[in-house]
This record gives C-alpha cells, structure tokens and sequence, in this order.
C-alpha cells in the first residue's frame, strides 16, 4: 500500500460504487429508488404487443384475424402432444426431434428447454452453490458496473425488462454477477447478457444461472470459447463460414470482398447470442429451439442458409454499408421468408453439411474450454479490484489484433484459401477430408434448393420473385 493511504481509498472507492449499484438492484422499481428519467423509456398502452412481450410500431388490430382461430386450434393440439412426450422424456427419440423441428409450443417452450439443457439435475447436483455466488458477487464481482450498463440496454422494448430495475432486469444482474465469480476465468463479457435475457424469459433466476453454464462448459454448445480472452471459437468458425462461402457461393464471396466486408461485421451476433436481434424474435426463437437439441452446428447451418436464401438480394447492393444494413437491420424486421420454409431449409443444409463432413470447423484447441475449475474462488487482485485496465496488450489480446489485420489483407483478395488446413485437419468424426468431399460441392449447392413445387407452395412469402436455382461452385484442386 502506498504511503498515503491512496491505495486503501481505491478500494474503498470501488466497493462504495459496486455497493451502490447492489443496493439499487435490491430497491428495484420501489419509488425511492434512483432512477434517471431516460432510464424508462415511455409506453403508450394501446400499442401492440406481440405473445413475446416485445413491443411493436403499431396499433392493436381493429378486426379479429379469421385465421387466427385456426392457428389457436392448431397449437393446442401441439400442446397436448408436446405435453404427453414431456412426461416420457427421451431425448434419443426421432419423435422429439422432429417436433422440435416443427416448433415448441410457447406456453412450453419453458419445460421444454430447461430438459434439453438439463437445469433440474444440474441444479439439484449443486444446491446452495448459486446462493453462495451471489454472496461473493456482491463483495468482489470486478465486473458490476459494466453489467449494470448492459442490462439497461438489453431487451429494451420487451415489457419484462423495460422497467429500470425491474423483476427481470434485476434477476439478469443477478445472474451475470454470480456467474462472473463461477466462472472466473471468463468473468463477463458483452453478449452474454443477450443469452441470458432470453433465457430468463423463460425460466426463472437460478434455472437461467445453469442453463448459461451449460451453453459455456458443455461441449455441444461449448460458448466459453467464444467469450474467452482472444475469442478462438469465433476466429475458428468464422473461417469455417468463410471457407463455406467461397467454395459454395463464389460470386457471393467475390461480391463481399469487392466491398471490403469481412464476415466478422455482419455475422457477430449470429455466433456469441445464436441470431439474437438479426433475425425476427419469432424465428430466433425456433432456431434456438434446434440449436438446445443438436448444439454448434445449427449455428454453422442457420448461417449459411441466411446467405443462401437471401444471396440474388445481396448481389445487388453496391457498398459495404448497405449490404450490413440488410443482414443486421433488415432482416430482423422481416425476414422475407416464412418460418416453415427457412427450417426446412435449414434441416436440409445441416443434413448435407453433415454428409459432406462440413458442418463443423476443424476441432477446438483446449483453451476453448474452461481450464479454472468452475466454482473456485479466487480474490482479485488490486488493479481488478479498483478497475484499472491494463496499459499493454496481452498475448491473446495481441494475437487477435493480428487475426484482423490478416483476415482484412485475406478479403481484398479474389481467390480465398482458407488459414485452416481441411485436407491435414481431421473432421469431429476423426475422418480426414478427402478430395471427393468438396468435389460434392456441385451437390451441396444443387440440393440447397429445395424441390420446384417446394418453393413454388412458398413463393409469395419469399422477398425477392424467382427463386435462385444458379449453381456457383469452384472446380478448382484445393
């Protein structure tokens, strides 16, 4: 400690705030609460507000939707079905999977998730550890003001966490906090907040707390690699995804790197929040659906797909700006296809990607998983304690600044080798991929199509008229 007691006032001056902010959590929505008036965004009652809770531009419906009925009709006897196979859960029958597939209804989609993440068991093997976690959290959480930031931005238009410091609003911060003291090598980092706000619309505040540890440790969805310092399961599949574009969709990849657009600015919340707030809620929502039961590779498919299906679209733009506009605006407005169809697809392109060996990258690296037990607390040190930031980069922070600059020297050219080795690499199955595999391109490309009275039955829900049936493969010896 220096001399002048400046250190012991640092301190001092961190736990007063991290305090602080604790304590207005506890407060919640009570009036004494302090609370900024731009912190509220205002309401006006009468707008419409979808089955989700997000609020829309518009106004409620003057007349009844005659089809509306029919639908009701429908998911109630989905629900019944959905019901009875809850009650004999298998997570190995083909009866799941496709129902799954099909949609989960959302009155139980709650039910639902939390067995395909396996909360209950999770929860019942470590009882009492979340309450301990919040315990340290509020002593020694590092990451308390960055948190509180990100969980006024989150959801902002959802009636669950539009209130300052509302039930879920106050239930996310918990849950961010505590999970930065689990996991402490991790700590927080943005974007998660994103995953855990869907999640709490669906299950409450400790269900939500395990169902996060099991998208960061379990080896199917295996997340922590995308948050970890240096980002290397973000670098590996957006070379994955790069790798997919160029060899299937040439004009496309040519047309991007003719505008400078790398992948990595218009694809990360496709990989760190599963297609949060880039495509519409509703759709979102089944896309997460699949990816709880069949894990990374849904997200590898579900991206390609977004490219295929909207691929004529995005030829035409002529710059950068635009062409990112439409993936991350647009398209999260309206999506220009129906839901059915973009499953179907999507089902279709994981079962050929699968076939061909190319629905995952070349496997991780161990720092892609945690190496810290998790649950093992150690204090921070002074300079997290006090929330200095470091003055020289780290070795992982300065790889990264390196994959950048590379991969923005990479999209200027025509030509794109992927910086993974596929023929030396071996594939999840152990199997190297052979010359044959991507001379199956022709295939891949051919069958992404669905079948002419397919996209027929669903033309008028595409965006673009026609359909795009150009098959754009390179025959060139890798």
């Amino acid at each position: 400690m220096d001399d002048d007691g400046t250190d012991e006032l640092l301190l001092l001056r961190a736990r007063e705030e991290r305090e602080k902010i604790f304590q207005r959590y506890d407060r919640g929505t009570d009036p004494s609460n302090d609370v900024d008036p731009w912190e509220n965004p205002s309401f006006e009652v009468y707008h419409y507000t979808d089955k989700y809770g997000f609020i829309q531009d518009q106004r409620l419906p003057i007349k009844h939707d005659p089809h509306e009925s029919r639908r009701l009709e429908l998911e109630v006897e989905r629900e019944k079905k959905w019901l009875k196979m809850l009650e004999r859960w298998d997570r190995s029958q083909d009866k799941l999977r496709k129902r799954v597939f099909k949609g989960i209804p959302n009155k139980l989609r709650s039910a639902a998730w939390l067995k395909l993440l396996n909360i209950p068991e999770t929860k019942k093997k470590n009882a009492g550890v979340y309450g301990r976690m919040l315990t340290l959290a509020r002593k020694y959480c590092t990451e308390t003001r960055q948190i509180d930031s990100d969980v006024n931005r989150q959801f902002r238009e959802n009636l669950a966490f539009r209130e300052r410091y509302s039930i879920k609003q106050r239930s996310l911060f918990n849950v961010l906090t505590a999970y930065s003291m689990y996991n402490m090598e991790l700590g927080y980092c943005q974007g998660m907040s994103g995953l855990v706000a869907v999640l709490l619309l669906y299950m409450d505040e400790e269900d939500a707390f395990w169902g996060l540890n099991t998208l960061m440790s379990d080896r199917k969805y295996a997340m922590h690699g995308l948050f970890i310092e240096g980002f290397p399961k973000l670098t590996r599949f957006l070379q994955h995804h790069d790798y997919l574009v160029a060899k299937i969709m040439p004009r496309l990849h040519k047309h991007f790197a003719k505008h400078n657009l790398d992948s990595i600015l218009y694809s990360l919340k496709w990989f760190f929040v599963i297609f949060i707030e880039r495509i519409p809620y509703k759709l979102c929502l089944r896309i997460w659906d699949i990816y709880l039961l069949d894990g990374e590779r849904v997200v590898t498919a579900m991206a390609f797909v977004i490219l295929r299906l909207h691929k004529n679209r995005l030829l035409k733009l002529k710059d950068m700006d635009a062409i990112i506009e439409f993936l991350q605006v647009k398209l999260h407005k309206d999506f220009g296809y129906d839901d059915d169809y973009v499953i179907r697809a999507l089902e279709h392109t994981m079962q050929e990607l699968k076939r061909l060996k190319l629905d995952l990258p070349p496997p991780p690296q161990p720092n892609e998983f945690p190496q810290r037990q998790l649950g093992e607390f150690i204090e921070p040190d002074f300079e997290k304690k006090i929330g200095h930031r470091k003055s020289v980069f780290t070795e992982n922070e300065r790889e990264v600044l390196t994959n950048v600059i590379l991969r923005q020297e990479i999209i200027g050219q025509t030509d794109v080798e992927s910086t993974n080795s596929y023929e030396n690499s071996e594939s999840v199955t152990g199997d190297a991929i052979s010359m044959r595999t991507y001379q199956s391109f022709n295939s891949l490309a051919t069958s992404l199509a669905l079948s002419t009275d397919t996209l027929d039955s669903y033309n008028e829900n595409k965006l673009d008229s026609g359909s795009d049936t150009e098959v754009e493969v390179e025959n060139t010896r890798l």
